[in-house]
């Protein structure tokens, strides 16, 4: 009808009032939803907190795959018949709240609520976007920028509406883990990311659009200002030298 106004669809409250969330879970920082290995038979749709995917290979070697904002659906796997073993460990970086369903029910709402169907299909192709924006990131960025889009992707930046310029509680460490570096070389870049206005302190981190510069351009201000002069090799002049005597 002219004049109405449709409401926004809310998967969490559609899924608790349509009475088939098994329970709601709450996860305390550092502790994990499921583990790499485990059996896959639950889903979790994230509804408030920050949680990580990681993997640890053969060797002990621990990679975080993606980060998780609420709206996000945690264990899609659990549906997907490929694997009865979750492949990842799902953990939670702040304390966060989640609905949990089992395998059943999931194929039950995507079949029978188009609605929902419809925001799981467009949350399973902006996954596999960001997957391969995560691996772009990894192979090709250093990890100072690295660390910049982890920042940038903690505020929400690139989600429609506002971003949330003050990201939630998080350590050094926990960052050094994310991107795959050490707590001092985080300090250091935060440090130069407060001096250089990308980033505020003020009991936690407030993210500043101007934070994207990082990944945008391929040197920072500071950088381009203190760019060393290039001054050829002692070798280099040699055998130009020693070219010029044999024509």
């Amino acid at each position: 009808m002219p004049g109405t106004r449709r409401t926004q669809f809310d998967p969490a409250r559609f899924l608790e009032k349509a009475g088939v969330v098994e329970k709601v879970v709450n996860v305390k920082a550092g502790h994990v939803f499921f583990s790499q290995g485990g059996h896959a038979d639950s889903i979790f749709f994230l509804d408030s907190g920050r949680a990580k995917l990681t993997v640890v290979s053969e060797r002990g070697k621990e990679a975080t795959v993606t980060l998780l904002s609420p709206g996000d659906f945690i264990g899609e796997e659990s549906i997907a018949g490929l694997s009865e073993v979750h492949i990842a460990t799902a953990a939670a970086v702040t304390p966060c709240r989640a609905l949990k369903f089992n395998r059943r029910e999931m194929l039950l709402l995507l079949h029978e609520q188009h609605e929902f169907s419809d925001i799981f299909l467009k949350f399973v192709l902006l996954r596999g976007v960001r997957t391969q924006e995560d691996l772009i990131d990894q192979l090709f960025n250093n990890s100072e920028k690295r660390l910049a889009r982890t920042l940038l992707i903690m505020a929400d930046f690139g989600k429609p509406g506002e971003p949330e310029t003050m990201i939630p509680p998080i350590t050094q460490e926990a960052l050094a883990d994310m991107i795959g570096t050490t707590r001092s070389r985080v300090s250091f870049f935060m440090n130069r990311f407060r001096r250089l206005g990308y980033i505020t302190y003020s009991g936690r981190i407030h993210v500043h659009k101007s934070l994207l510069n990082v990944l945008l351009h391929d040197r920072l201000p500071e950088q381009d200002a203190s760019r060393p002069v290039m001054v050829p090799s002692a070798s280099r002049t040699t055998a130009r030298k020693s070219h010029k005597l044999t024509l």
